[in-house]
């Protein structure tokens, strides 16, 4: 299938943030909560239609574990965007953002756009971080 546009992002964050859940339900709108850890790099594309114009949407589910973090760096190369994942119910996850945020603008284009996901919202009751905390840059 032809498309006008391609645009690759990759998610970024701890493991067990839910990175590999978030692209399941785009690429395939459906939903597991058992998910065997990723080792490397998970690939998922979806295609959009915007203003008639096909566009071709390529997501690299990156492994979280520091063990794969020199692997997972060279996805950033050629990223339109990163979604920088945290899970609501774990305060380390959110404290971790800084370094992943650092690791993304160190090795990709100074254009790409991060977009701060606080992941797991059904386990409202559980929640570690508090939502203003997640909505504020300088937290």
């Amino acid at each position: 299938m032809s498309y006008a546009y391609l645009f690759k992002y990759v998610i970024i964050g701890d493991t067990g943030v839910g990175k590999s859940c978030l692209l399941l339900q785009f690429t395939d709108k459906r939903f597991t909560a058992v998910h065997d850890l990723t080792i490397g790099v998970e690939f998922g594309a979806r295609m959009v239609t915007i203003d008639n114009k096909k566009i071709k949407l390529q997501i690299w589910d990156t492994a979280g574990q520091e063990s794969f973090r020199s692997i997972t760096r060279s996805y950033y190369r050629g990223a339109a965007g990163a979604l920088l994942v945290y899970d609501i119910t774990r305060r380390e996850s959110f404290d971790h953002l800084t370094t992943w945020l650092e690791d993304a603008r160190q090795h990709s284009s100074s254009h790409m756009v991060v977009m701060l996901i606080g992941n797991k919202s059904d386990l409202e009751n559980r929640r570690a971080v508090r939502k203003e905390e997640g909505l504020s840059p300088h937290s």
